[in-house]
């Protein structure tokens, strides 16, 4: 990884950026998930993307990407089953809990239901209310930085504990 970004193609990355990129990738590798060597283009998301999956896995199932966009990263963790994780986070702190909370990705139910329900659409309850987010651009923390970053992995952990034993 420190490789890749010493490329003249990610010189707009700003250090602080590259550092956190950097940890998160090494804690990620240490929990067995990888972004397989590429740096891939970030479509509409960004310029590029890292795509974070289980490492030696057959399917390709998606946990986290890094977005790198002209000015900032974000980072995107891809979970699942919210209400289970209730808890969790509604003792989390601020930057983690407002993405959970926050209007970022509220569903303005676009109508894109079969049957009354939507595929796209993540509802759960925090605080006593119901939420609904809009699946495509869900927990998505904007400019994370190295001081969160175990914030971050805990988040994660809490949602993928890995194998016990």
């Amino acid at each position: 990884m420190e490789n890749f970004l010493q490329e003249a193609r990610f010189d707009f990355i700003a250090m602080e950026d590259k550092q956190f990129i950097l940890a998160f990738d090494e804690a990620m590798s240490q929990l067995g998930y990888g972004y397989g060597g590429q740096i891939g283009s970030g479509y509409c998301w960004g310029r590029y993307m890292l795509i974070y999956t289980k490492t030696g896995a057959k399917s390709k199932k998606v946990y986290a990407r890094i977005y790198i966009r002209d000015r900032e990263i974000a980072l995107r963790l891809f979970l699942n089953d919210i209400d289970r994780h209730r808890s969790y986070l509604e003792k989390a702190p601020a930057h983690i809990k407002t993405v959970f909370t926050g209007p970022h990705g509220d569903c303005q139910h676009c109508h894109n239901e079969k049957d009354g329900t939507c595929r796209f659409r993540k509802t759960y309850t925090l605080d006593g209310r119901l939420i609904e987010k809009c699946n495509g651009i869900t927990f998505e923390f904007c400019r994370p930085t190295l001081q969160q970053l175990p914030d971050y992995l805990n988040l994660f952990l809490t949602f993928y504990p890995g194998k016990k034993g």
